[in-house]
């Protein structure tokens, strides 16, 4: 069967796109670009988890995002979905979600446009708008700020 011309080559195998974080087995995987792989699920728990997966610095600014959008939003509803913390209020929707690039972490207010000052990262989607993060650079009054603005609008049901 080898010289047979009718039998196809098999392919290599792909190159896994994720990698471990840490060397121990069992740990999370981070996906290109660093972003951690965190099954979904509701509560502060999958949220926490996926904090502490962030790689390096991102993991320090996660926990900032997190306490401001607490301190802001009491009693705020929290969930993972797609690899991405999400942000709400129970009933109302989702207003905001972040997740990890290689060299930034990306905000997503889902009613963006709705926000004053808007923030500046543009969308494919109408209402949507970004604001990506790179190390050193949070504004936390500028963030809670706006955190505080996009809680009080109509969420977006996911």
């Amino acid at each position: 069967m080898a010289d047979d011309p009718s039998v196809k080559p098999t392919k290599k195998a792909a190159r896994p796109r994720a990698r471990k974080a840490g060397d121990d087995a069992g740990q999370t995987v981070l996906l290109s670009g660093g972003n951690p792989q965190i099954p979904k699920g509701e509560g502060d728990g999958p949220v926490q988890a996926y904090i502490a997966a962030m790689p390096g610095w991102k993991s320090d600014v996660g926990r900032r995002l997190d306490a401001i959008i607490e301190r802001t939003v009491p009693g705020v509803r929290k969930a993972v979905k797609w690899n991405s913390p999400l942000y709400g209020a129970e009933g109302e929707g989702w207003f905001l979600s972040f997740h990890c690039f290689a060299k930034y972490i990306k905000v997503a207010f889902f009613r963006g446009t709705s926000l004053s000052p808007v923030p500046p990262g543009t969308s494919k989607q109408k209402e949507v708008r970004y604001l990506d993060i790179y190390e050193g650079q949070l504004d936390e009054a500028r963030f809670a700020d706006w955190v505080r603005q996009a809680s009080l609008l109509p969420g977006e049901k996911m």
